[in-house]
C-alpha cells in the first residue's frame, strides 16, 4: 500500500547494492560488481526518461488496452469506475477484474467470475495475496437471499507455541523470525477456500475458471510503477529467499516497469490445482514442497497440519446504519464487529451537517476510531479460545454511551469501555454481482508485501506470514496456540436495502485500518448520497490508541490547523491507508462499480 517514490527506490537498490556486493567472492566480485553498479545508474537517469510507457509493450500485452498510471508514472485519477447491466466486478488489478467480466461473458454468475478473479490476482498482484495465503468471503445468493459468511484465513500449525518467538522486556519480538522465514508461516488456507466457494456457489467447472489465471501466469503480466517499487521495497527479501528472487529479478536486480513477468511455475501450480482440486494443493507433490521449503527457513508446519486444514461457513455479523442491513465478517476478524460499531456510534449525529474533511468532521471520526480500536485491541481475539463480546460490542446502546463521551471541542485519550453489560503493513480485495442478485466480496491476503519471502521450490507462490498477525506475548487474547486463527480486520462486507434487496458490496486492503475506511465510504455514500466512485476517490483518514490523525493528501491545510488546535496530533500518510473496491445496484437496475485510485485498481462491467 505504498505510492512510488523513485528517489526512495534508487536508495533501497544502492543499499541494497552494498548488501549485495558484500556476499561476493574475489573471483566474480569485479565482473558482477561493473553490472549491477551499471544497472543501478541507469536507475538513477532523469525520472522523465523512465517514466515513458513503452507503447510496443503495450501493444503486444494482452491487456494493454488500459493501464492504471499516466505517462509520468503517476496514477490515473480518472476512468476507475465501471457500470453493467449483467454485471461488474472490481479489483485491485485490471487484469484479473476482465478476467472475472470474460468468465460472466460465458455464462458465470457473480461467484464464478469472483474466484476467476481471485487466482489471477495470485499471478499479477503476488506482493498482497496468493495460493500460500488466506481470507474470508461473503456470499449473497440471488434465488434465495441468503447471505453466508466463507472463513478461510490461515491458522498456526499444530507445533506452535505462546512462546515460538523470543522477546525482549516490552514485549518485542528480537529477531525477524515472526515476519520473515519458515516460522512465519501460518497454514493457508486460499486455495480450499477458493474451491469450496466456486463448488458450492458457483456454476462453472473448475478447469475453466482457473485456466485465464493459468494463461496469465505463462504469458506474464505487466509491471507498473507500483509494482515496480513493490518489488524494488522486497529486494534483500529476494536475496534472503532466492527462490523468491529467482521470479522477480531481472538482471541480477528487481524487475522494472514495461517489463513482463512470465511464472511457469506458479502456471504448473495451477494446472496441478485445476486438475485435482484442494488434494492437488493439500496432499502430494506440491505439500511436500510446501513442508520442504518452510523447514528449510526453520518452520514448523506439516503433511498433516495441510491435510488437516479446514474451512468455515459461518453466518455474517449483522447491523443496520440509518435503515440499511451492514453484513460483514464475523470472528476470528475483528472488521465486522467494529465497522458497525462504528457505524452504530455515528448514527447519533447528523452526518449531513458536517462539511466531508473539515475539522468537526475529522475530529468526530477521530475521536470513534480511538475508541473502538481501544476495545479491539482489550477485546478481540479467536473465540474459540477466548470469550469475546461481540454482541456487545455492536449494541446501539453500547455505542449511544460512547456517543455521549465525545466532546467536539477537546482531542482525548480513551481507554476501553465495557460491552459486556451489552452483551444479550499486505491485502487484496474483489467486489463481484450480477443481474440476478449474486453478489460476493473476498478479501485475502499473505499479509506484508511478499509475506513471509519463503517461496517453495519450482511452484511459483509466496507464503504467508500471517503468524506475525498474533501477539508474541503469552496469556493474551490474541496469543499464539495450536491450530489457533490470527486476529484480523478484513471486512468483506455486504449491505442491504431495508427490503432486503441488493444495495452495495465492498471490502479493502489495509490491515487495521481496514473497517475505518469503509466506515467513511459508506457514509458518504448513504449519508451524502455520493456516487460510488466518487466516495471512493475522497481522501480518508485513520487514528487508532495511538491517539495520531493520519490523513491523506488532499486534506485541507486550514482544516489540518483547526484539527490541530482541538490537540490533535496528525501525521501525513505517504499515499493511502488501503484501497476501496466496491459495487452497488443503481435504483434503476444498473450495476456500478467503483475502484481505488491509489493503486492498480479498476473496475469492468459486462
Amino acid at each position: 500500500m505504498k505510492r512510488f517514490n523513485y528517489k526512495k527506490r534508487i536508495l533501497l537498490i544502492l543499499l541494497s547494492m552494498i548488501l549485495a556486493f558484500s556476499n561476493v567472492g574475489c573471483s566474480n566480485k569485479s565482473n558482477n560488481t561493473t553490472k549491477e553498479v551499471k544497472a543501478t545508474t541507469e536507475s538513477s537517469q532523469v525520472e522523465n526518461q523512465r517514466n515513458s510507457i513503452d507503447k510496443e509493450v503495450l501493444k503486444n500485452y494482452k491487456y494493454g488496452d488500459w493501464i492504471s498510471f499516466n505517462e509520468d508514472g503517476t496514477f490515473k485519477k480518472d476512468d476507475r469506475g465501471a457500470t453493467g447491466k449483467n454485471g461488474v466486478i472490481s479489483s485491485q488489478r485490471y487484469e484479473a477484474s476482465k478476467i472475472g467480466t470474460s468468465i460472466m461473458e460465458k455464462g458465470g454468475n457473480a461467484i464464478d467470475a469472483a474466484v476467476a478473479t481471485a487466482f489471477a490476482l495470485g499471478v499479477c498482484e503476488p506482493n498482497a495475496s496468493g495460493l500460500g495465503g488466506g481470507g474470508f468471503a461473503i456470499i449473497r445468493e440471488g434465488k434465495t437471499g441468503e447471505i453466508k459468511f466463507i472463513d478461510f484465513r490461515e491458522v498456526a500449525p499444530s507445533a506452535a507455541s505462546e512462546d515460538m518467538f523470543p522477546i525482549d522486556k516490552d514485549g518485542k519480538v528480537i529477531d525477524e523470525s515472526k515476519i520473515h522465514g519458515g516460522k512465519a508461516v501460518a497454514v493457508p488456507g486460499e486455495v480450499k477456500g477458493l474451491l469450496y466457494i466456486l463448488e458450492k456457489y458457483g456454476t462453472m467447472d473448475r478447469k475453466d475458471v482457473m485456466q485465464p489465471a493459468i494463461e496469465l501466469a505463462e504469458n506474464g503480466f505487466l509491471v507498473t510503477p507500483k509494482a515496480e517499487v513493490a518489488f524494488a521495497d522486497a529486494y534483500k527479501l529476494m536475496k534472503d529467499y532466492p527462490e523468491f528472487g529467482k521470479i522477480y529479478t531481472k538482471d541480477n536486480l528487481p524487475v522494472e516497469r514495461n517489463n513482463i513477468v512470465k511464472n511457469p511455475d506458479l502456471a504448473n501450480t495451477l494446472k496441478i490445482i485445476a486438475e485435482k482440486g484442494e488434494d492437488g494443493f493439500y496432499k502430494g507433490e506440491v505439500a511436500e514442497s510446501i513442508v520442504n521449503s518452510v523447514k528449510k527457513y526453520d518452520g514448523i508446519i506439516t503433511l498433516e497440519d495441510l491435510a488437516n486444514y479446514n474451512i468455515h461457513e459461518m453466518e455474517p455479523v449483522a447491523g443496520t446504519y440509518h435503515g440499511y442491513k451492514i453484513l460483514s465478517s464475523p470472528t476470528p476478524s475483528s472488521g465486522g464487529t467494529h465497522l458497525i460499531q462504528i457505524l452504530n456510534i455515528l448514527e447519533n449525529y447528523d452526518m449531513t451537517k458536517y462539511k466531508l474533511y473539515d475539522s468537526n468532521y475529522m475530529h468526530l471520526l477521530s475521536e470513534t476510531f480511538k475508541m473502538v480500536y481501544a476495545d479491539r485491541a482489550k477485546y478481540m481475539g479467536d473465540p474459540n479460545y477466548v470469550k469475546v463480546p461481540i454482541k456487545g460490542l455492536m449494541s446501539k446502546e453500547y455505542a449511544k454511551k460512547l456517543a455521549s463521551k465525545i466532546d467536539m471541542n477537546e482531542c482525548k485519550n480513551w481507554d476501553a469501555d465495557d460491552p459486556w453489560k451489552y452483551e444479550g503493513d499486505d491485502t487484496s480485495h474483489i467486489s463481484s454481482a450480477d443481474k440476478d442478485g449474486n453478489m460476493i466480496g473476498i478479501t485475502k491476503s499473505i499479509n506484508y508485501y511478499f509475506g513471509s519471502g519463503v517461496v517453495p521450490e519450482g511452484r511459483g507462490f509466496i507464503l504467508n506470514n500471517h503468524m506475525d498477525d498474533f501477539s508474541p506475548v503469552p496469556g493474551e487474547p490474541n496469543s499464539v496456540q495450536p491450530n489457533k486463527k490470527p486476529l484480523s480486520s478484513m471486512s468483506p462486507t455486504i449491505i442491504l436495502r431495508e427490503d432486503n434487496s441488493p444495495y452495495m458490496v465492498l471490502g479493502a486492503p489495509g490491515g487495521s485500518s481496514i473497517f475505518a475506511q469503509l466506515s467513511q465510504v459508506i457514509s458518504h455514500v448513504i449519508d451524502n448520497k455520493m456516487d460510488l466512485q466518487d466516495a471512493i476517490n475522497l481522501p480518508r483518514i485513520l487514528d487508532n490508541i495511538d491517539n495520531k490523525v493520519q490523513y491523506m493528501e488532499d486534506v485541507n491545510q486550514e482544516e489540518l490547523d483547526k484539527l490541530k488546535a482541538l490537540g490533535h496530533e496528525i501525521t501525513k500518510e505517504e499515499g493511502a491507508f488501503g484501497f476501496v473496491q466496491a459495487v452497488e445496484y443503481l435504483e434503476d437496475g444498473t450495476i456500478n462499480g467503483g475502484a481505488d485510485p491509489y493503486s492498480d485498481a479498476k473496475a469492468v462491467g459486462y
